[in-house]
């Protein structure tokens, strides 16, 4: 009795730990994003006020996002909310299921480990020990990569199936992470040693220990290689999350090449480090900001009294509704998850039927990816080396021709179901434009202050988050203060997700260009392809069957440097061609077997995933159409960037 009231104290003191150190990543989290706000906020302030800035702003900025990446990443990791395609996995019955979530355990387990010791190998000889951030020496700073993997790692058998062979079996990926990156271990190992016993004989003998096993550890992974990546591949349909999928195939490979394999931690370093990278936790929070308060309510009450007057007004109003949010979260799942049921309600109220209400919401979903200042368009702009601003101004009239798509199917619909409309009473919009007038001035804020140039992309995201936050929590008193850190852990999973599919994949993509994978493309396309419109159609195909089975984020940073090249070769505006890019993955969302709306539409209207498909079926031919005119019709992308000078 006395034993198992040892236990059970124990139980209780580890949970207490486990309790204060998930608090401790949330609220890190939360400094950090504040952080993130305010050091670009200040510099508009001091530059504007007293002619100076910060000294190092821009290097801790750019190194908060590396901090903020990592710790997202834990915490995404500790709540199982990477970006996966796993849904459906729970539909297998026992013990299938349990076996299939220990493989890819197994292997998600592995990956994290082997990247710990790669990182730390570049966190400890990477870099010149005098080089600071600041006040920071640079070796400090990076240790967050590598404690931040194996803290993933943990996280991981912990969810893994919890039968004990099967945890067992999980745990043990972490042998073969050790075994696949015998070279940044020893690298790390001899660097620890050269600071305890500088000039010992002993490190003679280590350096011999250390060939030898990186000689094996080379001959394992070359022997393993080609079974590993196609097991990889084979477990990311089935739960491994995509940022492991895309950085153990870099992993593999490198070691297959020879190359070290401290490019890929790198890589992410230089990737995270961008200078417009930063914008992308920031809007991404002032969206969540804004999901989290009651401006969808506002807006929803905005939009019906502007539109309710119009055949399929309703359906109009949610549809502009769902792409202002789209807008600035970047994620249309978190549109649907916020906004859906609402609108949901309201429409079936008005009359419309419950299967175009379900297929509407979902297409609404991504409606509104090709808006400033949506996270797409920065991420395109950033691989493809295009001026941001071009981005944001070309994608104006595509995602209004999406709008439209929507609009005219909605009109059509409550046409023929012969939905009442609401009398136009100018009286009744005065009150809620004024309750979501903050709401409505914000796209207006953040494109005068960029586009005027008074403040660069990262300080324009920053003032976004401010202004959300005063407007939210001060002036409309939506949010209490104290529930801040909840609201800004309720990001930190899309954050995490984007950002560390950003950095791990950055190193399979410098894989693929180092092998001359896009140059040996486009030779091909140009022996036998012709013609640029047959090449137009061809990258249209090939981008759909890319929508079904990679997130946007994903094919931004694997794909878009195959493709970039091939539309230089046959003439395709630059420009234009990231919009055809983005339009075509927006079908993605919806495109059967693995759009994510689809899943989370499934979630949200409590419908069954095939239902979901034959809803959103007709919406998907419609977007299609408009796809193709935005592809073969380039004035409607570029006719704006004739107008306006860069």
């Amino acid at each position: 009795m006395k034993k198992l009231k040892n236990i059970l104290k124990n139980t209780v003191k580890n949970s207490h730990f486990k309790e204060r150190f998930f608090n401790s990543e949330n609220i890190a989290a939360t400094v950090i994003l504040i952080l993130l706000a305010v050091l670009p906020s200040l510099e508009v302030v001091l530059r504007k006020f007293f002619r100076t800035g910060l000294r190092a702003s821009s290097l801790y900025i750019q190194h908060l996002v590396l901090w903020i990446t990592f710790v997202s990443g834990m915490i995404t990791s500790r709540e199982g909310k990477h970006l996966s395609l796993s849904a459906g996995i729970d539909l297998i019955k026992k013990p299938y299921n349990t076996w299939i979530k220990t493989t890819t355990s197994f292997i998600t387990i592995a990956i994290t480990f082997a990247f710990s010791f790669c990182a730390l190998s570049l966190a400890l000889i990477g870099f010149d020990p005098n080089y600071r951030i600041g006040l920071f020496p640079i070796q400090y700073v990076l240790l967050i990569m590598p404690v931040a993997f194996f803290i993933m790692t943990l996280h991981f058998i912990k969810h893994a199936p919890p039968e004990r062979y099967a945890r067992l079996i999980a745990a043990s990926g972490m042998i073969l992470g050790l075994l696949l990156v015998m070279g940044p271990l020893t690298n790390s190992l001899k660097y620890i040693l050269d600071l305890i016993i500088p000039e010992s004989s002993f490190l003679n003998t280590f350096d011999t220990w250390a060939y030898t096993l990186n000689d094996l550890s080379q001959s394992f992974s070359s022997a393993i290689a080609l079974p590993f990546i196609i097991l990889i591949i084979i477990s990311a349909m089935f739960g491994t999350p995509i940022f492991i999928v895309l950085g153990g195939l870099g992993l593999v490979l490198f070691l297959r090449s020879g190359g070290s394999i401290e490019v890929i931690p790198n890589e992410a370093y230089t990737m995270l480090t961008g200078p417009a990278i930063p914008a992308i936790p920031l809007f991404t929070l002032a969206g969540f900001i804004l999901s989290e308060s009651k401006a969808g309510d506002r807006l929803v009450n905005l939009f019906r009294s502007l539109f309710g007057w119009l055949p399929g007004g309703m359906a109009i109003m949610a549809i502009v509704a769902c792409a202002f949010f789209t807008t600035f979260t970047g994620a249309s799942g978190v549109t649907i998850l916020a906004l859906g049921g609402l609108l949901s309600f309201m429409m079936i109220k008005k009359g419309y039927n419950k299967k175009f209400t379900t297929g509407l919401l979902t297409a609404s979903g991504s409606s509104g990816l090709l808006f400033p200042p949506s996270l797409p368009l920065i991420m395109y702009g950033v691989i493809a080396q295009i001026n941001i601003k071009k981005m944001f101004v070309a994608g104006i009239f595509p995602g209004v021709l999406m709008l439209l798509v929507l609009i005219i199917m909605a009109i059509m619909s409550a046409t023929k179901s012969k939905i009442k409309k609401v009398p136009f009473q100018i009286n009744e919009i005065w009150k809620p434009l004024k309750n979501s007038l903050g709401e409505i001035l914000l796209p207006v804020i953040i494109l005068v202050g960029f586009f005027m140039g008074i403040t660069t992309l990262v300080e324009t995201s920053a003032i976004t988050v401010l202004y959300a936050l005063v407007l939210e929590v001060f002036i409309h008193r939506d949010i209490k203060i104290k529930d801040l850190i909840k609201v800004f852990s309720k990001s930190v999973p899309v954050i995490g997700g984007v950002l560390m599919i950003l950095a791990l994949a950055k190193g399979f993509s410098y894989y693929i260009v180092d092998a001359e994978v896009p140059m040996k493309l486009t030779q091909w396309c140009q022996t036998y392809i012709h013609s640029k419109y047959v090449f137009l159609m061809l990258v249209n195909v090939a981008l759909l069957i890319t929508g079904c089975f990679m997130d946007i984020y994903s094919a931004i940073i694997v794909v878009a440097p195959l493709i970039i090249p091939l539309g230089a070769a046959y003439g395709v505006n630059p420009v234009h061609l990231g919009i055809i890019f983005l339009a075509n993955l927006q079908l993605g969302y919806l495109t059967p077997p693995v759009g994510i709306n689809l899943f989370l539409a499934s979630y949200r209207f409590e419908e069954p995933l095939v239902k979901i498909y034959k809803d959103v079926f007709g919406f998907l031919v419609f977007l299609l159409i408009s796809v193709l005119l935005i592809t073969y019709v380039p004035w409607i992308t570029t006719f704006l960037l004739d107008i306006i000078k860069f």
